[in-house]
């Protein structure tokens, strides 16, 4: 088993990844320090680890909370429909919520968790590759808006984390793709010697190699650890993990949240940031035709809708998180391995790229 632990002093958890770890008791039961725990989690996931987990819980008063699959259903009326079940099962400040599922399922239980009785317990088990190197490691938590992605949420950070790599053998494939989109990301923004690495062992992932989905899912996790660690609020480094969202948050919105999956999206919005750096001089052309070359290989989007142009996007990405003083910033890549967060891209920049 590996452990990485996100430092944040007395905040600070592990990160567990072990093939199988979702049948080992002992360590799943001592997270849940009153005995108590709710199991929140989908109508996909439950039929495939719901009872490896409960039996691993075994001894423990324990319930469960399913709600619907998918994107369109990170919502506030979700939101209160989980919280409602809680008030009515009971639920104490010290009773453990458990998030069973992908990132919906891990960002909707964190925001419950921060909210309900202003704080409670909840421990991670990510099963989508997206949500293990990614979303639920860090403590941003929160529903989606119409008008906007993720604009309704709190930090509040898990007690641990438990990555088992087994779920990703039932991951559909669109799905784990979806997920390599966030995974390349990290090479974009930190590691271009892990961005060499994908490129020379794409086959390998593709076919889903025990050994090698552990490296990739251990040094995201890794990555990630250090970024949140030196900035958990993203008032600096930390934004730099936002490549790509800030134009894949404007397709998920336009095209309806679960039309394109959030690392679709991504994928898409990082091949802009791309095209944003190589207008800028940043990014040689080479560089720009490995990440889209790796993100094809994938099978993963490059182009925008093609309704969606500078109109479109612009409308939406005012909405985007890291807008300040009414100006829009971007993550923008200066060449493979290192990125910036800035707001000097032309208007004339932007229509060129978007349309």
């Amino acid at each position: 088993m590996s452990t990485i632990t996100v430092e944040l002093g007395e905040r600070s958890y592990p990160i567990h990844i072990e093939a199988g770890i979702l049948t080992n008791t002992d360590i799943i039961t001592s997270n849940v320090a009153s005995g108590r725990a709710i199991v929140v989690t989908n109508d996909v996931v439950s039929p495939l680890y719901l009872d490896i987990l409960l039996k691993s819980l075994k001894g423990l008063n324990v319930s469960v909370i399913t709600i619907p699959d998918g994107e369109q259903h990170k919502n506030l009326q979700q939101f209160e429909y989980i919280s409602s079940q809680l008030l009515e099962q009971q639920a104490a400040r010290d009773t453990t919520l458990i998030a069973l599922g992908g990132g919906v399922i891990g960002d909707l239980t964190g925001f419950v968790a921060a909210c309900f009785q202003r704080g409670m317990p909840f421990i991670q088990v990510p099963t989508t590759l997206l949500s293990q190197v990614d979303s639920s490691v860090g403590g941003k938590t929160a529903v989606n808006h119409p008008l906007g992605k993720n604009m309704i949420g709190a930090f509040y950070q898990p007690k641990s984390v438990f990555i088992d790599i087994n779920t990703l053998k039932t991951l559909p494939d669109r799905e784990f793709a979806a997920g390599m989109a966030e995974v390349i990301k990290y090479g974009i923004i930190y590691d271009e010697g892990f961005f060499q690495w994908l490129e020379s062992h794409t086959e390998q992932l593709i076919q889903k190699s025990d050994e090698h989905l552990e490296y990739v899912i251990k040094r995201c996790c890794e990555i990630k650890a250090e970024i949140v660690s030196k900035d958990e609020r993203e008032q600096g480094i930390r934004a730099l993990l936002n490549l790509g969202h800030t134009f894949g948050h404007a397709i998920e919105a336009e095209q309806g949240y679960g039309n394109w999956l959030h690392g679709e999206a991504v994928a898409c919005g990082t091949v802009i940031a791309a095209k944003a750096a190589l207008q800028k001089g940043w990014m040689h052309e080479s560089e720009l035709q490995r990440i889209i070359q790796l993100m094809q290989a994938f099978d993963l989007p490059i182009l925008a809708p093609n309704q969606m142009d500078y109109d479109v996007f612009m409308k939406h990405m005012q909405h985007d998180k890291k807008v300040l003083k009414g100006a829009i910033r971007f993550v923008i890549p200066q060449h493979i391995g290192k990125a910036v967060v800035t707001k000097d891209i032309s208007q004339d920049s932007l229509r060129a790229i978007l349309g």
